[in-house]
């Protein structure tokens, strides 16, 4: 295992992901050092709240072209949020730009289920990715989300979830990965795709 970066810029469960990280024996940095980030062997995007907020934060600090620049060569991964900033625009609270490093829109889950969706639900694995390596299809992991990736491209979507309609849960474009559920909060599971994406890492 590396050592993993986790971002600061404003928007974030960082203490909980660098718990993880430390649980599982994988040394990290909580930072919005553009150097530290260099130095890291992978990078973990996290993100809590509204899309344009967070999105306006990374921007300001000049991350967004740091997290790109890095992402050609080491893994990085955004968490709730962080994955969907990964995609080309929001349309939460208004329409944004994102990262545009995976195809879609961020935009409000179209289901009939309660919202925000809270809670432990199954996955469903599609291709072949380091990120879920080891695990068994129907594998569950926690959630915290009213909107979600949409409009995709089917061969960056690497899981998805079931909340009324499909729901897309993680993708890939790359070596860049995202999970639109906490795997710091997803017991055994969650720790080992923390693992599996620790150990992409070059060191």
């Amino acid at each position: 295992m590396g050592r993993i970066a986790i971002i600061d810029y404003g928007v974030g469960n960082l203490k909980s992901v660098s718990n993880a990280l430390r649980y599982i024996g994988c040394e990290s940095i909580i930072t919005a050092d553009p150097q530290e980030l260099e130095r890291a062997d992978g990078i973990i995007l996290p993100g809590v709240g509204a899309f344009p907020d967070a999105v306006d934060k990374l921007r300001a600090a000049g991350l967004d072209q740091t997290v790109m620049m890095q992402g050609q060569k080491k893994p990085v991964l955004g968490i709730c949020l962080g994955m969907q900033l990964l995609l080309e625009r929001g349309e939460e609270v208004r329409p944004c730009a994102g990262l545009g490093v995976v195809r879609g829109v961020c935009a409000k889950i179209p289901t009939r289920e309660k919202l925000p969706h809270i809670g432990w639900n199954t996955l469903t694995f599609y291709h072949d990715s380091p990120l879920f390596r080891g695990l068994d299809q129907g594998a569950s992991v926690y959630f915290v989300h009213s909107f979600s990736a949409q409009e995709t491209d089917e061969a960056q979507v690497i899981a998805t979830t079931d909340y009324g309609v499909p729901v897309t849960a993680a993708v890939q474009s790359g070596n860049f990965f995202g999970c639109q559920f906490h795997p710091e909060k997803s017991g055994e599971t969650g720790l080992h795709i923390l693992r599996n994406f620790a150990q992409l890492s070059r060191g």
